[in-house]
């Protein structure tokens, strides 16, 4: 029998009357329960809402070693909130930042694209003021406005200080942050002594000290935006030098102290950054967004002379692991796995491609980055069949990477070697004699990636 009929019997076919003389809200309700029915019954799944897209924020990290946070083995820094978001979350273990500098890997980010194919292959140097991420280039940002989302950077840009490079010409609807590379947490100035804080296009007039200035803007910024999607940039400059700890303005630096600083300090830029972390994961439980929104945390590259890159080689500046195999969490409670490890090799892009997909943002743009969705839901999925590649390609130094599956081939100035990362993190064992046909065709994958990344010049390079 159909729902309209039982329901027209059981009333003595005067349903006309039952509704009219309902309470209001009762005649709402019967309104609301029979209007559907008359109809055809319940409403096909193709015409059901679609969920909302969920919020996003991407924490970036500056120079941090791959052993510097709890969840990844340190022993003298605390890190609660990076803690809670390991419980609740993902921990990826291969996860790998796109360059082993700060802009590379920034620029991968915005584009989701490998950082040659728009120039930026080493560090904007505070000199080279021509040089940026330039307009036409993709941008993550801009995608998401599109989608509907408020979209702001809190915090180091080093992506150019021009206006034509800077985030508002990225698709960001806000900016409070630096432009450049590094600056003193209480002066705000670079080691030139340069104004280099900035809120949009004008200088900063905030006075305190960086990392928390920044907290509190993430936090204006997600309360302001609560009842929209929002995507929130927060990339802090900690624990890049100057190594400055919290609450001691009298630390201001000048160029002949400017890398000063102690493993102390170092690890108070961290756990200040992490409290900050700690007070958004609270502000999105007492907004009741937590289940609504997407929070990944990363680093830009392999930490410096304070950090701890254990049981990795070297540092950053270089392709060995210390230097590009970094940091990273990812939470979305209900839709990825927690307190999980997953072990794929992932790059700083392929975190682009995923807010696209999980967004519903247009990702018709090309991208080099892939989809990470299924594993941080399963993260035993089987791995993709695909190579991650890197270049240092500098006058004094040429290095070349490749890394596909358990192996790592890395081409330093022209000696090769190659690795068995799941057993050999720390790179102690070079196994290209045991294997030369692998060596070879990494080889040769790396040579065809390049003529691929090279084939269009970009506007400008910085190597």
């Amino acid at each position: 029998m159909r729902p309209f009929l039982a329901f027209h019997l059981l009333t003595g076919g005067n349903l006309a009357i039952l509704i009219g003389r309902a309470m209001p809200s009762l005649r709402l309700i019967l309104l609301c329960f029979l209007v559907p029915l008359t109809v055809g019954g319940a409403a096909p799944p193709a015409a059901r809402a679609a969920p909302a897209p969920p919020n996003v924020i991407f924490i970036l990290a500056d120079d941090m070693g791959y052993a510097d946070i709890a969840p990844f083995g340190a022993q003298d820094i605390r890190t609660p909130a990076l803690d809670r978001l390991a419980r609740e979350g993902v921990k990826l273990t291969d996860n790998y930042s796109n360059g082993p500098v700060c802009t590379p890997t920034r620029a991968a980010f915005v584009t989701g694209r490998y950082q040659q194919r728009v120039g930026l292959e080493g560090a904007i140097l505070p000199a080279q003021k021509d040089a940026g991420l330039f307009a036409g280039a993709p941008s993550l940002a801009r995608a998401l406005k599109a989608r509907g989302y408020a979209t702001a950077l809190v915090g180091k840009w080093h992506l150019g200080t021009k206006p034509e490079f800077a985030p508002n010409a990225h698709g960001f609807d806000e900016f409070f942050g630096i432009l450049g590379g590094n600056a003193d947490m209480y002066s705000h100035q670079n080691m030139e002594g340069e104004h280099v804080f900035f809120e949009n296009d004008k200088p900063a007039a905030r006075k305190g000290y960086l990392t928390d200035l920044f907290n509190e803007r993430a936090l204006e910024f997600v309360e302001k935006h609560r009842a929209a999607p929002f995507f929130l940039y927060l990339a802090y400059n900690a624990a890049h030098w100057p190594f400055q700890p919290p609450d001691d303005p009298k630390q201001v630096r000048t160029k002949t102290t400017w890398y000063d600083g102690s493993r102390a300090d170092y690890a108070a830029m961290i756990e200040r950054m992490d409290r900050g972390i700690g007070q958004l994961l609270d502000a999105l439980d007492r907004l009741r967004l937590a289940k609504d929104t997407l929070v990944i945390f990363t680093n830009d590259n392999g930490g410096e002379r304070l950090s701890r890159n254990d049981p990795l080689r070297d540092k950053k500046g270089t392709l060995w692991e210390g230097g590009i195999r970094v940091p990273a969490l990812a939470r979305w409670p209900g839709k990825f796995a927690a307190h999980a490890t997953c072990s794929l090799p992932v790059m700083t892009m392929d975190w682009t491609a995923s807010i696209l997909a999980a967004t519903g943002a247009d990702a018709s743009a090309p991208l080099d980055g892939i989809d990470l969705l299924p594993w941080l839901r399963k993260p035993d999925t089987l791995p993709p069949a695909r190579t991650l590649f890197w270049r240092k390609n500098r006058p004094d130094s040429i290095q070349k990477a490749a890394r596909q599956g358990r192996w790592k081939y890395l081409l330093d100035g022209t000696t090769e070697r190659l690795f068995d990362l799941p057993v050999d993190a720390g790179e102690s064992h070079d196994v290209a004699a045991q294997h030369p046909r692998i060596v070879r065709e990494l080889r040769d994958a790396v040579k065809a990636w390049e003529q691929d990344v090279d084939r269009v010049p970009p506007p400008l390079r910085v190597r």
